[in-house]
């Protein structure tokens, strides 16, 4: 990273499934997928990052990244000596329109007084996500965390935990087990919450409600706006619309 700035960007171009394994940055990053979705892997939890979202990885936090779908993921990395933002761990970022062309302009040569200005008001516009933004805490056990692996992949997949259980060489009890002791979730609990978690990305992309349910697994929309509200206190469609303010988009 050049010492003379703040940030320094690269740009990934990525395709499903594709995989940055467990790494360290001595800086600070922003991990943001301009296009598609990545996945984000940090200790025992997870995030799924659509283009309106980023997270900011303190220097030093050893993380995975994968692309969920055909993505480009822009790496944002802030010298720790000069940044002004600080947060001690894994932040979920609004992404607004302002500091999307922000990333795209440090992109480019600039002259120096005029990158640091760039720079200045990239940092300013940051700020914190508010809405349905889901941590999902990840098992550590390896029969548990291959189970999630397939749910994540499919969260439509139907199979009850007794297939699951024999898909991955366990039992049911061992995973019912596993579940509540490593994630503090009942695997029911923990199924819905990554079902809804792959919804909020589909939301964010304006896809209907009807076609989100059927998409992570539920049998009726009014079964999904159910969940959804009853793990994030508002409906599916109230989500899209806060998503849309955020973006900065007009419905």
């Amino acid at each position: 990273m050049a010492h003379a700035n703040t940030i320094d960007l690269e740009r990934f171009e990525m395709a499903r499934g594709q995989t940055f394994r467990h790494h360290v940055h001595a800086e600070h990053q922003l991990a943001w997928a301009s296009t598609g979705v990545v996945m984000v892997d940090i200790r025992d939890r997870c995030w799924v990052l659509p283009p309106h979202l980023a997270l900011w990885i303190p220097g030093g936090v050893r993380h995975a990244t994968g692309a969920l779908r055909e993505s480009v993921l822009q790496g944002v990395y802030l010298d720790p000596d000069t940044c002004p933002l600080a947060w001690p761990g894994p932040t979920v970022l609004a992404v607004s329109p302002l500091a999307r062309h922000l990333i795209a302009y440090l992109a480019g040569d600039l002259a120096p007084g005029v990158r640091g200005h760039a720079e200045a008001v990239l940092l300013a516009v940051l700020r914190l996500a508010v809405g349905a933004v889901f941590e999902l805490p990840l098992p550590s056990d390896a029969r548990a965390r291959e189970v999630a692996a397939l749910l994540l992949d499919d969260p439509a997949d139907q199979r009850g935990l007794a297939e699951l259980a024999r898909a991955v060489g366990s039992s049911t009890r061992t995973l019912l087990r596993l579940f509540l002791a490593e994630t503090d979730m009942t695997f029911t609990q923990w199924r819905t919450h990554a079902r809804l978690q792959a919804a909020l990305v589909y939301l964010a992309e304006g896809e209907p409600v009807g076609r989100v349910a059927e998409r992570v697994g539920y049998a009726t929309p009014s079964a999904f706006v159910a969940a959804f509200r009853r793990v994030t206190g508002a409906t599916p469609a109230a989500y899209a619309a806060r998503t849309r303010d955020e973006a900065g988009e007009t419905p």
